[in-house]
């Protein structure tokens, strides 16, 4: 497999370092692209210069690299998330507003038909971040707020990280075993 992730400056940057490190885990490509926010908010939350960041991904692409394999649909990929998505790139991406690697890679997704998931991290959320999630929505992508659930009854902030990286995994029909499903003893 082929995943584009993209990490922005919505906080709960926690989420992108946590999926990242389990897709080095399973061996799954990915191409990393970090909006000039997600650098500040990754390093800020959670302690890590880019290139710390940059070691838990197979291929990095700088956001300002519009010529990067990432922006062309040629470039053969099983998907993108966005994790953690700001309004900012949210809302350019559901306008088609691909004025950088990030908001570009998503387009080539969308006009690709291939799974984008965009894991929001807002609240509270205005009716124009309300109707630009509704847009994606309506056009296929999978929104997923940052916002676990606690009937698995998580006991550390990494296992509730483990239950928004496995559910965003889902998405892309990824096989893990990062929470306890409903049901399961």
């Amino acid at each position: 497999m082929r995943i584009i992730v993209g990490v922005t400056g919505g906080s709960c940057a926690i989420y992108g370092v946590g999926l990242l490190k389990v897709l080095q885990q399973l061996n799954i490509e990915t191409h990393l692209v970090v909006s000039k926010m997600g650098e500040y908010v990754v390093n800020h939350e959670c302690g890590m210069n880019l290139d710390e960041l940059k070691s838990l991904a197979t291929v990095y692409h700088d956001n300002n690299d519009l010529a990067a394999a990432i922006a062309s649909g040629s470039f053969k990929t099983d998907g993108m998330i966005i994790i953690p998505c700001s309004m900012r790139t949210l809302a350019a991406v559901a306008h088609g507003m691909s004025d950088n690697l990030l908001t570009r890679a998503a387009d080539v997704v969308l006009k690709e038909g291939r799974r984008l998931v965009i894991v929001p991290r807002e609240t509270p959320l205005s009716v124009i971040h309300l109707e630009n999630m509704l847009k994606l929505a309506r056009m296929g992508v999978k929104i997923l707020p940052a916002a676990p659930g606690f009937y698995h009854l998580p006991e550390s902030i990494e296992e509730i990280v483990s239950i928004m990286v496995g559910r965003a995994l889902d998405q892309l029909d990824i096989e893990n075993n990062l929470f306890k499903r409903w049901g399961e003893k």
